[in-house]
């Protein structure tokens, strides 16, 4: 019996990226039914992009979605910033599928403000390429950090995530964090939004 919710929102997926958690996605994806799925940025990651590495679990995703958007459920694509070439498509929509670069929701009483969150990133609207180097990079940490725990899992050692252990030791990067989370904030109550959702920062 699958779960009916009234809205799921998914960021940060990265199809046809290492890191990419696909198995366990299309797991959840297949035990929903949702009236509404937020795909909250950078569902495909076109940075990164290569024909030679995109499996089958991520395109299994691509269907499951389009598959869920025949059978009822309203899907919104938000762009983010590994997929913003999609920008210029924004406000596309074909049945139940739209393109926006954010979305309002009035749920009830309450106002709800969807989008990406890179706006708010300053290495992205100013240094993109550092900002793509980085992301390459971070696709490469992943690699290396299955390596590192399948190493750590024959020693009978817990799993590790070295981005989690490099973001915990760079002061810089929670100082980013705490700033992005108050700016949104602001930004949020200056618009009269009761609720904020954003990717970007996982």
């Amino acid at each position: 019996m699958k779960r009916e919710p009234d809205i799921v929102v998914i960021s940060d997926v990265h199809l046809g990226t290492y890191g990419c958690h696909a198995k366990e996605l299309l797991q959840y994806l297949k035990s929903i039914k949702p009236k509404t799925l937020i795909i909250n940025g950078d569902f495909i990651d076109i940075w990164q992009f290569r024909k030679r590495y995109f499996p089958k679990e991520h395109m299994q995703i691509i269907q499951r979605v389009l598959k869920m958007a025949a059978k009822g459920t309203k899907v919104y694509y938000i762009t983010g910033n590994h997929d913003d070439i999609l920008r210029r498509y924004s406000d596309f929509s074909t049945g139940n599928i739209h393109l926006r670069d954010k979305l309002i929701l009035q749920l009830k009483d309450k106002r709800v403000w969807v989008f990406h969150g890179d706006i708010f990133d300053l290495s992205v609207r100013y240094s993109p390429l550092i900002a793509k180097l980085g992301g390459k990079s971070y696709d490469y940490l992943i690699v290396l950090n299955r390596f590192v725990n399948k190493l750590r899992a024959a020693i009978g050692w817990d799993p590790m995530s070295l981005a989690g252990y490099l973001k915990q030791r760079v002061k810089q990067a929670v100082k980013f964090i705490g700033d992005f989370e108050e700016t949104a904030i602001d930004v949020a109550g200056q618009q009269k939004y009761d609720y904020v959702i954003c990717g970007l920062i996982n």
